[in-house]
C-alpha cells in the first residue's frame, strides 16, 4: 500500500539527495500496511517528485526521537522541537531507498486528486 504525502519543497530535496533519512510526522498512518510514500512537494513546486520505501517507523516522546535521529534527520534541533510542540509522542518514518521521477508528475491531471493535508492512501 501507498500514501501520498505533502512534504515542503526544501525537505523533500533533502530526502532525494540523501542528506534526510527521516520524515518526521506528529501523526501516523491507521493502516500498517503501506510500505511506500509518494512525495508531493508542496507550494511553490507543486508536483509529485518521487517516491521512498518506509524502512520502519519510530514512535517515541520527542526528546528520544530526536537523539535517535538526529544523525539523519535533515533539520535542526530546534526546527524538530518547534515541529513537535507539545506532543507527547512523535513518529520518524525511516526512509530506506528512494526513487526521483525523471519528469514531475501533476497532483490535478495525472493523480486526479486535491493536494492532501498530512497525507491520503493511494
Amino acid at each position: 500500500m501507498k500514501v501520498l504525502m505533502s512534504i515542503k519543497p526544501e525537505f523533500a530535496d533533502k530526502i532525494f539527495d540523501g542528506s534526510k533519512r527521516y520524515e518526521f510526522r506528529r501523526m501516523i498512518f491507521k493502516q500498517p500496511a503501506v510500505k511506500k510514500v509518494v512525495v508531493y512537494a508542496s507550494a511553490p513546486v507543486q508536483m509529485v517528485i518521487g517516491e521512498f520505501e518506509i524502512e520502519s517507523i519510530l514512535e517515541h516522546p520527542p526528546e528520544e526521537l530526536w537523539r535517535r535521529t538526529r544523525e539523519g534527520a535533515g533539520i535542526s534541533k530546534e526546527f524538530f522541537m518547534s515541529y513537535f510542540g507539545d506532543k507527547v509522542v512523535g513518529y520518524a518514518i525511516r526512509i530506506k531507498a528512494t526513487k526521483r521521477y525523471r519528469k514531475p508528475l501533476c497532483l490535478k491531471s495525472d493523480y486526479n486528486l486535491k493536494p492532501p493535508q498530512s497525507y491520503l492512501y493511494l
